[in-house]
């Protein structure tokens, strides 16, 4: 079973940045994916960017030029650093991580299904 622990949330101004990290256990496979996702109270859980065990990755519009995905493959800890943050990033963050038979992963939750107990960001102005 894969469980994942986020961490690294927390307030900042609009504008600012913060760095999120994960780390997953329980990946037996060589190939898999990982990804962030973002949950409000009024938004069903959305994919913000996703990354496969080869590096290559795939982000949300909103979050292409401002958030970067990347990970430790040894470790199997995710990372993304946002930057020029904004209101509308304000929200739960989840990490997921899943075996995959390789290739090209998207940050779409039916894919994943299980997260962890996310990491709250908050971006005031």
């Amino acid at each position: 079973e894969v469980q994942v622990v986020e961490t690294g949330g927390g307030p900042v101004q609009s504008g600012g940045s913060l760095r999120l990290s994960c780390a997953a256990s329980g990946l037996t496979s060589s190939t898999y994916c990982m990804a962030w996702f973002r949950q409000t109270p009024r938004n069903a859980r959305q994919g913000v960017a996703a990354i496969n065990n080869e590096g290559l990755t795939s982000y949300a519009e909103s979050a292409k030029g401002r958030f970067t995905i990347s990970e430790d493959n040894d470790k199997k800890l995710l990372y993304q650093q946002m930057n020029n943050l904004n209101p509308n990033d304000t929200g739960m963050y989840y990490c997921a991580a899943r075996t995959s038979r390789g290739g090209w992963c998207r940050a779409w939750w039916p894919d994943f299904g299980v997260g962890g107990q996310g990491t709250q960001v908050t971006v005031f102005s």
